[in-house]
């Protein structure tokens, strides 16, 4: 059962042309990309790369307020590398994704760092919407 939003905090306006090898602007300036389908060489860049980049910094919100909470303060060069795949399915009659977030928080004890990993994964709104759906792994590094 899909979750009802019981108070909108923002909402964002896209607009899109071209599909993959279009163009995507959002209706506040803030942003203006060229699209280019993945491995094309051509300028742009893709769905995936632009989904990578929003669950690795959606990620990172949720450490920060799970940390906050377990008064676990994030070191200053945490960072979240991911890896966004596009491929076949099983049955090969359609695509799908699969992501790989690495995790660095340095300096910050092991057990610590987990429990802030596993905490944002419950937290953060790209881990709901992904759960079930697509394979997702989080790994420390």
């Amino acid at each position: 059962m899909a979750r009802k939003l019981e108070k909108v905090l923002y909402t964002a306006h896209t607009h899109t042309t071209g599909g993959r090898d279009g163009a995507g602007r959002s209706s506040d300036g803030a942003l203006g990309v060229k699209l280019s389908p993945p491995g094309s060489g051509k300028p742009g860049t893709n769905p995936e790369q632009l989904f990578g980049v929003g669950y690795s910094a959606c990620f990172m919100g949720a450490m920060q307020i799970v940390g906050a909470a377990q008064k676990i303060k994030l070191p200053a060069d945490t960072a979240v590398d991911a890896s966004v795949s596009l491929g076949r399915t099983e049955n090969d009659t359609a695509y799908g994704l699969a992501v790989t977030l690495s995790v660095s928080l340095p300096g910050l004890d092991r057990a610590q760092a987990q429990q802030l990993v596993d905490g944002a994964h419950q937290a953060c709104p790209y881990s709901h919407a992904t759960r079930g759906n697509i394979e997702v792994t989080i790994s420390l590094v």
